[in-house]
């Protein structure tokens, strides 16, 4: 009679239906995870936006305004009555903007500052740079008189004189310096640091030198021996914001570079020549040595020069310095 009682309760507890706080416990356990879309992944990484669709929408940024918006603002500017090298300048200032104006819409939407572009303001033109400006006299001098050391290059006569040789050479100190901010921001300020984020720094840095050459294809006289020194040089650059940390040393290298290749040696610079240079300087002989119609970029004593500057840097300079922050 008891068990009979006992079986009885047991069938009434069974039949009893669950609470709500049960039912919320088993519809937890029992559902199934939400999996992202496949297109999902293709888009978005551990760390956000991926890094190649971060440099595509910059680079996408960027020919917005160098190719449409700024070319079509200058119309309206009153540059008729400028001469052709302010002219130049004011277009280099519009290159250098529309490689940094992206830039400061990309640090606000990565939520990261600025200066982690290559650009620490705390440095700027600080030792770093006038050091880059110092390399970069020296390696345009040690290349122009290789050059000359096969008796294919001649200093000439002076071709400035008066208060024109400091007011040409303090021009084009400024130009070259804007060319050097434009060239090294667009390559190896934003473009480096996103795609070595996706892809690691050399390879990044190979595939952006190598872009670096191709926008260098177009330039009057430009040759195939030319292009690979860009590249090469590019690569030199890249391991200079790799040990240093950020762009100062590049951008000073750069600048200094060109400017005495331009104006101080008055030589062709990637095939063109400047007004306002300070010697009537020739090259004469093979242009397996002077480099021809490019100048001596084109010249096969570079990969001499660039092989002893990236040497000697490297021993100057041991230390990795740049971060992925």
């Amino acid at each position: 009679m008891d068990d009979a009682k006992l079986q009885t309760a047991s069938d009434q507890n069974s039949s009893t239906p669950p609470t709500l706080d049960q039912l919320a416990t088993v519809s937890v356990s029992s559902a199934s995870p939400s999996q992202p879309h496949p297109m999902h992944r293709v888009f978005i990484g551990s760390r956000g936006l991926r890094a190649g669709w971060r440099f595509l929408l910059y680079i996408g940024m960027w020919a917005g305004l160098f190719f449409v918006v700024f070319p079509a603002l200058v119309r309206y500017l009153p540059l008729q009555g400028l001469l052709g090298i302010w002219q130049e300048l004011i277009a280099e200032l519009q290159f250098l903007a529309s490689a940094l104006l992206p830039a400061l819409v990309m640090a606000a939407i990565e939520k990261r500052p600025f200066g982690a572009y290559g650009l620490p303001r705390r440095q700027a033109f600080g030792k770093l740079f006038w050091a880059g400006m110092l390399w970069g006299i020296a390696t345009v001098t040690l290349l122009v008189f290789a050059i000359g050391g096969f008796g294919d290059f001649s200093l000439g006569t002076v071709a400035l004189h008066g208060a024109r040789v400091v007011k040409f050479a303090i021009f084009w100190g400024g130009y070259f310096t804007v060319v050097g901010f434009f060239e090294e921001f667009l390559l190896r300020g934003y473009s480096q640091f996103t795609l070595a984020t996706g892809m690691g720094f050399w390879p990044a840095a190979v595939l952006l030198s190598v872009i670096f050459a191709v926008l260098h294809a177009g330039n009057p006289g430009e040759t195939f021996i030319g292009l690979v020194a860009v590249s090469v040089f590019g690569l030199f650059l890249c391991l200079t914001l790799h040990r240093t940390g950020n762009l100062w040393f590049a951008v000073g290298f750069h600048a200094a570079f060109d400017w005495g290749e331009s104006y101080l040696y008055s030589v062709r610079d990637s095939g063109t020549t400047i007004t306002g240079h300070l010697l009537n300087s020739t090259f004469h002989g093979s242009r397996w040595i002077t480099g021809g119609s490019v100048g001596p970029e084109g010249s096969l004593l570079v990969y001499v020069v660039i092989a002893l500057a990236w040497f000697t840097f490297h021993r100057r300079y041991p230390k990795v310095n740049w971060r992925a922050e």
